[in-house]
């Protein structure tokens, strides 16, 4: 059985909506969330959480919605926000004191 069978309707749902972020540009947890038409960004976040197809899935490109790196790979530690900050800075995307501007570099869904 192929791992997106596994994979709840709205886990992939969530993935199909981040995979069509662009490289050098971020979306909130709340706008996948309102892209699905629901409200809970932590179901978003929760289900990036257990994301099996990095970085085919970049959810390194999903943030909080004042700009904040939020977590990574399960975990908001130093280590694994470095990780992400590094990915978003390698495509381009500016983070400053642990923030995105998102006027410069939020996607539109």
């Amino acid at each position: 059985m192929a791992m997106e069978n596994k994979l709840s309707v709205f886990a992939q749902s969530v993935y199909d909506v981040v995979r069509s972020v662009p490289r050098g540009k971020v979306v909130s947890y709340a706008d996948v969330a309102q892209a699905l038409g629901m409200r809970s960004a932590r179901a978003v976040g929760q289900a990036l959480r257990r994301n099996p197809f990095a970085p085919e899935v970049p959810c390194h490109r999903v943030v909080t919605s004042d700009g904040g790196l939020g977590g990574f790979w399960g975990g908001a530690d130093e280590v694994r926000l470095r990780q992400k900050e590094s990915l978003l800075s390698s495509e381009g995307v500016a983070v400053a004191h642990g923030r995105i501007d998102m006027t410069l570099f939020r996607h539109s869904l």
